[in-house]
Parts: C-alpha cells; structure tokens; sequence
C-alpha cells in the first residue's frame, strides 16, 4: 500500500461514518447519534492530526516550502473543519436534525473539496518525494496512536 493509497482510504472511512452518522439522525435514532458522532470526530481529528504532526511537517522540510505550500491552505481548511464539530454536537443535543442536517451538509462540501485537493496533488506530491520511505511510513500510519 502506497501513502496516497492508505491517506485516501482513511478520506473514505471518515466519509463513511458521516454518512452513517446522517442516516441515524435521519432515522431519529438519537441513542445511536452521539456514540456515532464522537467516532466521526475521533477518526476525522485522528488524520487531521496524522497530517498536521507528522506528513505535513516532513513534507515542508524535504520540499523546503516551510509550510507556507499546499500544507498551509490543508491546516486552514481542517481549522475550518473544526469549527463545525461543537455545533454539529449542539445540534446533537438539542435533537435539531434541521440544523444537524445544515451543519453535516457544510462539513461534507468542505471535506470533499478538501480531500479532493489532497488526493489529487498533495498525496501524490508527497508520494513521489517519498516514494524510497514508503513501506516505512505507511507503518507507521498504520500505528498512529491518536488521544
């Protein structure tokens, strides 16, 4: 498995959990909303973190951009992100799926747009900067421990 392949996979299963995480609250399964939600939070700040800790920075020191590139515009975009997560929990709470519903639609745009920058040129730049240290990065991917 490649960096590109692995990082787009991941896009994929936060992408997944969104979409359960409508279908609950579509369904009015509101016992189910919130343990589903704090999954998606959790995976979705988990690779914001792999990018932000670990592929970002050892992306800008061997393409010497100093984080003033692509990576740049990535972290704004996930601050971005961040912001709807305690409004989408508001939502949760309150049991508002207008708003949840408002809010999910902003967040999915956004992260679509987003992952579809990274997977089209971000990975693949990374990719070919880093294509000897594949196997080596991947694992530790694969590893990553996120609190």
């Amino acid at each position: 498995m490649t960096i590109k392949e692995y990082m787009t996979h991941n896009h994929k299963e936060c992408d997944e959990l969104l979409a359960l995480l409508e279908n609950e609250v579509e369904d009015g399964n509101w016992d189910k909303v919130s343990k589903l939600n704090d999954e998606f939070k959790h995976e979705t700040l988990k690779h914001f973190d792999i990018e932000e800790s670990y592929l970002f920075p050892m992306f800008d020191e061997k393409s010497a951009n100093g984080g003033c590139g692509p990576t740049k515009v990535m972290k704004m975009e996930h601050d971005q992100a961040r912001t709807i997560f305690p409004k989408l929990e508001e939502s949760i709470k309150e049991k508002d799926s207008d708003r949840f519903f408002g809010l999910s639609e902003s967040l999915m745009i956004l992260i679509q747009q987003h992952n579809s920058k990274e997977e089209q040129m971000l990975y693949t730049m990374m990719q070919n900067l880093f294509n000897n240290d594949n196997d080596a990065i991947v694992e530790k991917l694969q590893s990553y421990e996120f609190k």
